[in-house]
């Protein structure tokens, strides 16, 4: 599935949640192949407790690294399935 092209400022910010509705944190960031463009994740800043016990990968700086392929949707929130997360 290909998600519709969007500028990093409509992407910063938005709030990560799950399918099921679970608040994960705000995206701080995207890191993406520089040659193609490809996404390949998002950075979270203000993570929640709950994101926090899902002992997902962190960047050296700490931050939450949230996989492309977990994204089902973007749009007033960034939905991602809890399921590919882990």
């Amino acid at each position: 599935m290909a998600l519709e092209k969007r500028p990093l400022r409509q992407i910063v910010s938005k709030l990560v949640v799950t399918k099921e509705g679970k608040r994960l944190g705000l995206v701080k960031d995207i890191t993406f192949e520089s040659k193609t463009g490809e996404l390949l994740q998002l950075l979270l800043k203000e993570a929640t407790a709950y994101t926090r016990n899902l002992n997902l990968e962190l960047t050296s700086a700490k931050e939450v690294v949230v996989p492309y392929n977990s994204i089902i949707a973007i749009g007033d929130f960034v939905v991602v399935s809890e399921e590919d997360l882990v």
